[in-house]
């Protein structure tokens, strides 16, 4: 039976049996957690803290299992990799009312999480949701961060994300079980997913009581004008729009969801001018699935 837990200011929220994450494949990093509005969040932080800080954020209906591909080169080249679970995702605390999740929520949960490890010197790598909520904190708090590096993700203002995401959309409420491991399998063209990393993106959502966030995100991305987010998104836009530091974009084009927007990106920020962006072809929406190691290459080659 799915136990119950109450915040101290009155949200309920479910917490994933520790035993659904035991023995993953090609993930042996312990989860650390922190509190943001009496909620447990998650993440892992490996590597030297003196290296230079990569910070790792995951999407829908994903969780940090989706850089298992890509730490292993990173840690190798001394860089400190910092990867949350997102509230409602992976070993993170999962409120159970699709109301508690709002746009406006996760990013101040995300941002939260950033100060209160006071990260600086920041190197952000972002896809999917990663980016509508990374690409946020990091024009909220430019200080903060040095590089962007930008993969399968968009930064919508109002206007419409194209019938492939529509598509998802609709399938993601009318679909009886979020079967996030059959996603991450139909998403992903270079590799087929072993039954167990298939059963690693499952193990977040034993039931639709931990599933409430990742039913609820697809709803929250600001596809017209009047959404409430709208404003904020086009603020963190007139920042990015001026973003000089050094912006990296490694994308799949055949992402039948967001495989068309890297040019947004480059005519956009100033900060991709002369930068060695890549293409990566088979490569589907989880680019890190398919091509994790190649991303980690290219971005310690561009650190270095």
């Amino acid at each position: 039976m799915t136990e119950i837990h109450e915040t101290p200011a009155g949200t309920s929220y479910v917490r994933t049996p520790e035993e659904r994450f035991a023995d993953l494949p090609d993930w042996p990093y312990p989860a650390q957690h922190l509190e943001v509005d009496g909620l447990r969040m998650a993440y892992v932080d490996e590597g030297p803290r003196d290296g230079r800080t990569v910070l790792l954020v995951h999407g829908e209906p994903t969780w940090g299992y989706l850089y298992r591909r890509m730490l292993p080169g990173l840690l190798a080249a001394g860089h400190r990799c910092v990867v949350p679970d997102l509230i409602g995702f992976g070993r993170s605390d999962k409120p159970t009312e699709r109301a508690a999740y709002t746009y406006a929520g996760h990013v101040a949960w995300l941002t939260s999480f950033v100060e209160q490890l006071d990260l600086r010197g920041i190197v952000l790598f972002v896809q999917d949701w990663g980016g509508l909520l990374g690409l946020r904190v990091a024009a909220e708090h430019p200080e903060r961060f040095d590089r962007l590096v930008i993969a399968n993700t968009d930064l919508p203002d109002g206007t419409s994300m194209g019938e492939g995401f529509m598509a998802w959309q609709r399938a993601s409420q009318a679909m009886p079980f979020l079967d996030a491991g059959a996603l991450l399998q139909r998403a992903t063209l270079a590799r087929t997913l072993t039954g167990a990393e298939v059963d690693a993106y499952r193990a977040p959502f034993p039931d639709e009581a931990h599933s409430a966030g990742a039913r609820q995100f697809p709803l929250l991305v600001p596809t017209g004008p009047d959404d409430p987010a709208v404003p904020a998104n086009r603020a963190a836009w007139d920042v990015l729009e001026v973003w000089t530091d050094p912006v990296l974009t490694l994308w799949a084009p055949d992402d039948v969801v967001l495989g068309r927007l890297q040019g947004k990106f480059l005519r956009r920020i100033p900060g991709t001018a002369d930068q060695p962006h890549q293409t990566f072809q088979p490569a589907g929406h989880f680019i890190q699935e398919d091509v994790g190691d190649q991303l980690a290459t290219a971005i310690v080659d561009w650190l270095r």
